[in-house]
């Protein structure tokens, strides 16, 4: 998620030089280098101090930890957070500040097509809402949220929903290799529905029930699929799915928010 935050940066002319990335593994550092032209560092330092925004691009369970050698460095920098589940009240401890923006990513922001749930702290201002924009605007779509607890949502819906996606394209293409069509063949056509189809959803005015209904005729292909589904009840396993994820979403501050 941090190159696709850089790369978006770059695409709108933020010099590589004035981005400043700290990355402990050298292998890391010097891709990050290389691809970027950023300045990769292997850990934090007092120049940090002249940073107006610190990404915390980082696992949840490595964040207070990776917090506690940039405590106090960077006193007037606003703080963006893409750790899964770590609560701001957390990060702001960690930090001591309350400048603090939790963000969920999905993947497709490598590409441009991302979806980004924000929730900001109260001492967050207009200002650092925009250059949380501003930042974030080249990797996707990006929703603020008012309450924190909704990120777990978005986490499960969004954030996680891209695997969603490729467990069906691979099990549609499964399908299709298996009727005869070969791997590409089905490959493609199952990415294809999927771009096709959810920019028909983005574009349309009718709820996703509605679209699905007008491509169901009774009787027809779609309608065996659709009733087969509905019998092994697809609907309410996928929901549950989703509970899971919001589940975990919630446990993973617990599990790695007290530090």
């Amino acid at each position: 998620m941090a190159s696709a935050i850089i790369g978006g940066l770059i695409k709108q002319d933020v010099p590589a030089a004035s981005i400043e990335v700290v990355e402990p593994f050298a292998d890391a550092r010097a891709r990050l280098a290389s691809e970027f032209g950023v300045v990769a560092q292997p850990a934090a330092s007092p120049a940090l101090a002249r940073c107006k925004l610190i990404v915390w691009a980082v696992k949840p369970q490595t964040f207070a930890e990776a917090a506690q050698p940039v405590r106090g460095l960077a006193p007037d920098a606003l703080h963006l957070s893409v750790a899964a589940g770590i609560p701001s009240s957390s990060i702001a401890r960690w930090l001591d500040t309350e400048r603090v923006v939790r963000a969920m990513p999905n993947t497709p922001a490598l590409v441009g097509q991302g979806m980004t749930g924000l929730f900001a702290r109260d001492a967050v201002d207009t200002s650092d809402r925009k250059l949380i924009d501003q930042v974030l605007g080249a990797t996707g779509e990006l929703m603020w949220v008012d309450a924190e607890d909704a990120l777990d949502v978005v986490t499960a819906v969004s954030g996680s929903g891209p695997a969603y996606v490729f467990y069906f394209i691979e099990a549609m293409t499964e399908a299709g290799v298996e009727l005869g069509l070969a791997l590409e063949q089905a490959h493609r056509l199952a990415v294809g529905t999927f771009t096709g189809a959810s920019a028909l959803a983005a574009n349309a005015t009718e709820p996703p029930s509605v679209l699905r209904e007008r491509v169901t005729s009774k009787g027809g292909t779609t309608y065996a699929a659709i009733t087969s589904m509905e019998s092994a009840d697809i609907k309410a396993k996928f929901k549950t799915a989703i509970r899971a994820a919001h589940q975990r979403a919630a446990e993973l501050g617990h599990e790695f928010g007290k530090a």
